[in-house]
């Protein structure tokens, strides 16, 4: 279904990318919203429309119309980079923890009133002041998970698929998909090596760029959202992604194909939070949006469209949530014998320092061009 809908959307984003100027659009405020793809439910056959939702919300809330600019981005990288060029202003924004603890650092955060944000109290306390933001001054958290490697069955021996590893078989070259952005990419190379992913010891990235290299003549390709119409047609094998999008993918796969998802020991441990910019014309807003959110019928909604688990307490006591995503994906997202924290605070990105950004940037962009 997440297919469809990029598709369905990509001219629409491309008009509202043209809006984006961050001012009101004569009585109407235009907020100017930034998330992951395929990250809310937009009202695709049927389903709940959450932006249209919100805007009907808040006429009626507050008395004032309102208008949501909505477009999204694949990487964290792709988020920064496009933040700093200054080109276009957002104010709401949904990136991965390190990315937050970047911006942070950056001062581009506005400090949230959670005084305008009361259904924060839906949030479990174990998802609460994490590294990224140990004081919860920024952030209001919307998703977590973990990375998995997707295959299938059909063509891949479930026997073999015991760790990282199967990711550099040479059974299976040229059905291998590799993470087109640095951080996740370097990751399965460091978890498989067993090394620190937050390391600031350049020696430990050019192990992960070196096994990177050896992996370069087995790989299909290096992907993002391309992976669901790969994995779900079975023009790929294998793939490194987001366990709540294999839900997605399994959900469309072609009769021929039989996706499964294995979850290795060592894998990043992830949490996507909603933050608003210090550059917001739109700050009681932007706290609405995200109040919103956070709200039953919109956080259910959006958890059954994106497949990952969430923070909020709602969802996971919700009836019609454990109906539509079923026990055996909610046993996968939510497993009883999970200690969230301690796997967190082991396996997580950390923001790295300015100096082994840089390096890590540039083993990347010579490993594009290698």
């Amino acid at each position: 279904m997440k297919k469809l809908i990029l598709a369905a959307l990509a001219a629409l984003l491309l008009a509202a990318a043209a809006a984006l100027t961050g001012c009101s659009d004569g009585d109407t405020i235009v907020l100017n919203v930034y998330n992951w793809g395929e990250y809310i439910s937009i009202g695709e056959e049927g389903t709940y429309d959450t932006n249209k939702e919100f805007e009907k919300w808040y006429f009626e809330t507050y008395g004032q119309k309102i208008r949501v600019n909505y477009d999204t981005f694949d990487s964290n990288e792709s988020l920064r980079s496009k933040l700093e060029t200054g080109a276009v202003k957002y104010d709401v924004i949904v990136p991965s923890d390190y990315m937050i603890e970047y911006f942070i650092e950056k001062d581009m955060l506005a400090e949230l009133n959670f005084d305008n944000i009361p259904a924060y109290k839906n949030i479990d306390e174990k998802y609460r002041n994490l590294h990224y933001d140990p004081e919860n001054k920024y952030t209001v958290p919307y998703t977590y998970g973990v990375v998995g490697i997707i295959y299938d069955a059909n063509e891949v021996d479930p026997a073999d698929v015991t760790g990282w590893e199967v990711m550099w078989n040479e059974k299976y070259k040229g059905e291998i998909l590799q993470f087109n952005n640095p951080r996740d990419a370097f990751a399965t190379a460091m978890y498989m090596m067993d090394l620190d992913v937050n390391s600031a010891d350049k020696a430990v990235w050019d192990q992960a760029v070196a096994k990177l290299k050896e992996q370069t003549p087995l790989r299909k390709g290096l992907v993002m959202d391309e992976i669901f119409n790969m994995m779900e047609s079975g023009e790929a094998a294998i793939g490194a992604y987001y366990v709540g999008d294999f839900f997605t993918m399994q959900s469309e796969q072609a009769d021929d194909v039989d996706l499964r998802c294995f979850l290795p020991e060592h894998s990043n441990v992830y949490v996507d939070a909603m933050c608003v910019l210090k550059t917001s014309e739109h700050k009681e807003a932007a706290e609405a949006y995200i109040n919103f959110m956070l709200m039953e019928d919109a956080a259910v909604a959006n958890s059954l469209m994106h497949c990952y688990a969430s923070p909020n307490t709602l969802v996971l006591n919700s009836e019609e949530y454990r109906e539509e995503m079923g026990e055996e994906a909610i046993k996968v997202l939510y497993p009883e014998d999970y200690d969230f924290a301690a796997s967190y605070a082991k396996y997580a990105f950390r923001n790295l320092d300015a100096a082994t950004l840089d390096y890590m940037t540039k083993l990347w962009e010579d490993f594009l061009i290698s």
